[in-house]
């Protein structure tokens, strides 16, 4: 989870909640596609564990957490702010409000951070992560401790006992790095609410850094929470046009537009997009934006060296910072991907540019005249792959150009399609919107 000041944190919150206390997340040529990262799981009740469910097995021994409470809670536990809605099924449900969650997680980091840690460590351990679980009944947030090969194996489940001296059943759902999803239950079945994890990053067995991070786990997950993640896309976008805007830069509504909606599709898994609840699919991706904003996606790296919320590659990153040194982007490639307003500074801008190159094109100037293509699917196939060449691929395969691209990018293009199906998003022009579906289906294989 991202570092947020406790000043400023406080400001919002007071603001929020007034009269409740509460209780405180390469340089090669353009490669031919770039794979996606797994980033979220699908919100569904999972029962409680019973006796009979598999344990860790013996080579994960179960552990107990090396940490101490720190007593941070006030004296009077605070009224939990709720919100009432269904599932899918009509069942009546209550969540916690985002406000609550934010304070919550901010609470949860300040205790990471108060602990007190072993003078003898000069880094901190790599084999274990911790996570804080706010247990609603009590309003206390517990914190439990586990081995990371543990924690990072899909179905694995472990007893701990919380830095609280509480009994306690973790078990993971989607193992994904600072991503990882679990449920964490009591001895009387009673669900406790994972908040943040405390990650250790490394590199070739080194110590990196420290991540606090928010998984999109099951019981965070509310409607109010997706609102607020588009929100945060849509806010965080406008405002970097805004700003290239105010360099002399036009970028279009309709690439603008385009980019919306690519900054999701970026972050979806193509395997849970084949076996999952796609709605539900786009509405984790836009929690975790809630959840983590400016740190969303800080440590999502694919093979091929995509990173961060735009998952741009080095060569098209340095390409923009060379043909438009006034804008100042940042010249360190990890850095400027973790920044949020310039990761998509960086890809307005290689879109644009992008556009502009195809749009002086003949091959593609006929295939939008003969409705063979839209910008939007040239757009986004141009975005996952190769750009440069879409016109070969209009000259070759005419109607069927979509079955000479990539594979992955015949994906991308059908996740984009059910996208817009299923997701309405504010066209910023009302004369010629982005979402124009392709002209046919695009193939699977």
């Amino acid at each position: 989870m991202k570092h947020r000041s406790p000043v400023l944190v406080s400001l919002i919150i007071f603001a929020c909640l007034e009269g409740v206390q509460a209780q405180s997340q390469e340089a090669s040529p353009e490669p031919i596609t770039r794979p996606r990262t797994v980033t979220v799981h699908r919100p569904q009740q999972t029962p409680a564990p019973t006796a009979t469910q598999t344990q860790v097995p013996v080579s994960a021994p179960k552990v107990e957490a090396p940490v101490t409470s720190t007593s941070i809670e006030p004296a009077t536990p605070p009224q939990s702010i709720e919100l009432a809605g269904t599932d899918e099924s009509g069942t009546a449900l209550t969540y916690l409000a985002p406000e609550a969650i934010s304070v919550r997680i901010v609470e949860a980091e300040r205790m990471f951070k108060a602990r007190p840690q072993p003078t003898a460590l000069t880094s901190p351990s790599l084999q274990f992560v911790t996570l804080a679980a706010l247990d609603r009944k009590t309003a206390r947030i517990h914190q439990v401790t586990m081995l990371k090969e543990v924690f990072l194996t899909k179905g694995s489940e472990v007893a701990v006992i919380s830095s609280l001296g509480t009994p306690l059943n973790v078990r993971i759902l989607r193992a994904n790095g600072v991503n990882t999803a679990a449920t964490i239950f009591d001895q009387n079945g009673n669900s406790l609410t994972p908040l943040l994890v405390e990650f250790p990053i490394e590199k070739r067995g080194v110590f990196r850094e420290m991540a606090y991070y928010t998984s999109a786990h099951p019981a965070l997950l509310s409607p109010e929470l997706v609102r607020r993640g588009q929100s945060y896309i849509r806010t965080t976008l406008d405002l970097a046009a805004k700003r290239l805007g105010e360099k002399g830069i036009l970028i279009t509504p309709q690439i603008v537009d385009i980019a919306e909606r690519l900054s999701l599709i970026e972050h979806v898994d193509h395997e849970r997009f084949r076996s999952e609840n796609r709605s539900a699919l786009y509405e984790e991706i836009y929690s975790l934006f809630a959840l983590n904003q400016l740190d969303t996606y800080r440590y999502s790296v694919s093979s091929a060296g995509a990173g961060g919320m735009v998952q741009m590659i080095p060569w098209a990153y340095n390409l923009e910072r060379q043909r438009h040194p006034g804008v100042g982007l940042t010249s360190d490639f990890v850095v400027g991907m973790r920044n949020h307003s310039n990761a998509l500074q960086a890809m307005l801008l290689y879109m644009q540019d992008t556009w502009n190159d195809l749009a002086a094109n003949s091959e593609v100037q006929y295939a939008l005249s003969a409705k063979l293509a839209t910008q939007t699917e040239l757009m986004a196939a141009g975005y996952n792959s190769n750009a440069a060449r879409l016109p070969l691929y209009l000259r070759r395969g005419g109607q069927s150009w979509r079955t000479l691209i990539p594979r992955e990018t015949q994906m991308y293009l059908q996740i984009y399609k059910n996208f817009e199906a299923l997701v309405a998003l504010k066209s910023r022009t009302a004369n010629n919107p982005p979402n124009s579906n392709p002209t046919s289906d695009t193939p699977t294989n």
